[in-house]
């Protein structure tokens, strides 16, 4: 076995492989980028070395430089987890060309499985399933369109280097081929160095159903069964699940066997995933192999009481599989949801920021939590916006699924917006909890995940006021303490007057509605009206920033975060979001702030959509903005003109830039 090990990645995933490598007893080196210097997995890891700037191309993807860290400490194997060199054969060569251990397949197969058009003629010649498609060479546009039009849409435009939903396209009807193409190029070319794309027709309704498979340099090869992606936005996965709801025990040994016959027909070595697109009539078609971990592989740990990340380890270093086909075991269910910094309500649009509040639900044999970041740290613009992943295990299905609402609703973060209640609303969904899965559940159940903006509720406002009340007691005791009168009546802040009681206004705003609430200060409570209605309210501080409050004859535990003049409320496993209003503070009159015209985050403007001087509808696409390697479509907030862009297709945009001169009903 390996006394240390360099971890090629960063996050959650690096953090994973250091808790594993650790508890066996081997050493960890971490690298890190200039962005990453006080990264949780920097922390964690024995001895971490800096590769260079924040591009992830100046740092994380760059070879040479992991070669020569691995030479400097001396690791004797590298683990790549997912992305970045994670299925560059490349990388695997030039680690072999060293002498340095490569903790995942011969460069021989993640080539075979790289290019998808190749791995078809390869999975073809092997009898595994394939979905009817182009897979050649010819990448002509008008050929590709030809193709796509004989396949019969709908189809999908797929980068042949691709992963992690980047690089795909859905295209309904021929009109749109071109476009969609295009933009699928772009993409792939950003993200993998290859615009190179097949087309494969579209399967309707389909369940995406993908097989873990494990072998060794002993010719071993085992399936550890099958997880349900199904969940997906912009075809990357949301929540994932094991086993498969309704999977027959014949359909699960014909989905394995096939997967095991696709990694020998590449010589496969150690952790890989078969996935496949699964028709409602239990059919199945082969769709690509990921040849490396993935990021929900916690299921199948859970369900099998297994650690991957230690099989790959003993593989790696040559040893057989721990377990036969017939020692493997599967034991109730598993879900896994995966915490972003993005705003849901806004095409899942990434957020970036400090984690002022990060408190997940506590860990026990039910509940787990992977994660690369803690409290204080920075969501940054350079990498993939994931906070944690969240895994719950119960006895059944529907076991999970209480346990999964309990645990989203236990998930408190604040100084970035996330997409928890959104997955709190997923988990809810009767199609999810009823199991009735396909790749298109998302945009099926808009109605239900995507309600209408609802005006923060009456409790959360009462919540907010006795906060802001309760957090001036205890700024005014602290005072009080360290003055030299803490005793004087002139630190209270109980509201006494001479003959009468106090009032005054609390406002807040939600959204562009200003909210005012006022508060009249009795011997132990606090009268407050909102909107004509009064509530008698009284509150205690407990730790942190949670507190008690009564309303009338009810008590509530909640939270509330103050950053600046912004207010998080945790309330009964929702978070609303306030601002604390300044009286004093002008805002300036029809401040729509160029109908969101600017750059929500830096990002790098790959097309421009519209002439200047062009009229346009409301949401007329108007400029395509590419950030955390995700293309952006700005669109035109209201009918009017296209006065001008502030930037030329190709150029660097900083966050809040304006991207363009918009003239409103023009």
């Amino acid at each position: 076995m390996f006394n240390k090990i360099l971890i090629a990645n960063r996050g959650e995933i690096a953090c994973r492989v250091i808790k594993t490598a650790r508890r066996m007893g081997i050493r960890t080196v971490a690298v890190y980028s200039e962005a990453d210097a006080n990264a949780r997995h920097v922390r964690l890891a024995d001895e971490a070395v800096l590769l260079g700037p924040a591009a992830a191309r100046e740092s994380y993807l760059v070879a040479d430089k992991i070669v020569d860290a691995c030479k400097r400490t001396g690791a004797q194997a590298v683990h790549p987890g997912y992305g970045f060199l994670s299925e560059n054969a490349d990388f695997a060569d030039a680690l072999a060309a060293n002498g340095i251990a490569f903790i995942g397949p011969p460069a021989s197969a993640i080539r075979a499985m790289g290019s998808k058009s190749e791995a078809k003629k390869l999975m073809g010649k092997a009898a595994v399933p394939l979905t009817p498609g182009y897979h050649g060479d010819d990448q002509t546009p008008d050929l590709l369109h030809k193709e796509a039009d004989a396949i019969g849409y709908p189809v999908l435009i797929k980068a042949a280097a691709g992963g992690g939903g980047k690089g795909m396209r859905l295209v309904e009807k021929t009109e749109d081929f071109l476009d969609s193409l295009a933009s699928c190029k772009r993409e792939a070319i950003s993200s993998f160095g290859d615009d190179h794309v097949l087309i494969e027709k579209y399967i309707t309704k389909p369940r995406h159903i993908e097989i873990q498979v494990f072998a060794d340099s002993l010719g071993h090869c085992v399936y550890l069964f099958e997880r349900d992606c199904s969940v997906q936005r912009r075809h990357q996965k949301v929540l994932e699940e094991a086993p498969a709801p309704g999977m027959t025990l014949e359909r699960r040994r014909q989905m394995g066997e096939a997967a095991v016959a696709a990694a020998k027909a590449v010589g496969y070595v150690g952790a890989g995933t078969v996935e496949f697109i699964a028709n409602q009539d239990g059919s199945f078609y082969f769709m690509e192999m990921n040849t490396r971990l993935q990021v929900e592989h916690p299921v199948t740990e859970i369900i099998t009481g297994q650690d991957l990340v230690e099989w790959q380890l003993r593989v790696a270093a040559g040893q057989p599989l721990p377990l036969a086909q017939e020692q493997l075991q599967l034991r109730g269910h598993a879900l896994e949801a995966r915490i972003y910094a993005e705003d849901a309500n806004k095409g899942f649009l990434p957020s970036t920021g400090k984690l002022i509040r990060l408190s997940p639900p506590a860990e026990s044999l039910n509940v787990r939590v992977d994660t690369g970041v803690e409290e204080g740290d920075e969501i940054t613009p350079f990498y993939d916006p994931m906070i944690a992943k969240l895994i719950v295990w119960d006895e059944t299905r529907d076991g999970a699924l209480a346990r999964m609402r309990k645990a989203l609703a236990d998930y408190q973060v604040a100084g970035v917006t996330t997409n928890i209640d959104f997955l709190s609303r997923l988990v809810a969904c009767p199609a999810f909890a009823g199991a009735d899965l396909d790749t298109g559940l998302i945009e099926r159940q808009k109605e239900f995940l995507f309600p209408a903006a609802q005006a923060v509720p009456r409790d959360a406002l009462l919540v907010a006021t006795v906060g802001e009340l309760l957090w001036e007691q205890h700024e005014a005791k602290a005072a009080a303490k360290a003055s030299g009168d803490p005793h004087s009546p002139w630190h209270a802040r109980d509201g006494w007057r001479m003959n009468l009681s106090a009032a005054r206004m609390i406002g807040f705003r939600d959204g562009d509605s200003l909210i005012e609430a006022q508060v009249r200060y009795q011997r132990d409570q606090w009268q407050i009206t909102l909107n004509g209605s009064t509530t008698l309210a009284r509150g205690k501080k407990l730790e942190g920033d949670r507190f008690a409050v009564e309303l009338d004859d009810r008590r509530l535990i909640a939270s509330v975060v103050a950053v600046d003049d912004k207010r998080s409320i945790f309330l009964n496993g929702s978070t609303y979001s306030l601002l604390r209003d300044d009286p004093l503070h002008l805002v300036e009159a029809g401040g729509a702030q160029g109908g969101g015209l600017t750059a929500p985050m830096p990002g790098k403007v790959v097309a421009l959509l519209a002439q200047p001087g062009q009229k346009v509808d409301k949401g007329a696409p108007l400029l395509i903005l590419e950030a955390m390697k995700m293309e952006h479509t700005i669109t035109a907030p209201a009918a009017g003109t296209v006065k001008a862009f502030c930037y030329a297709a190709g150029e660097q945009v900083a966050d809040g830039a304006a991207l363009l001169e918009f003239e409103s009903g023009a």
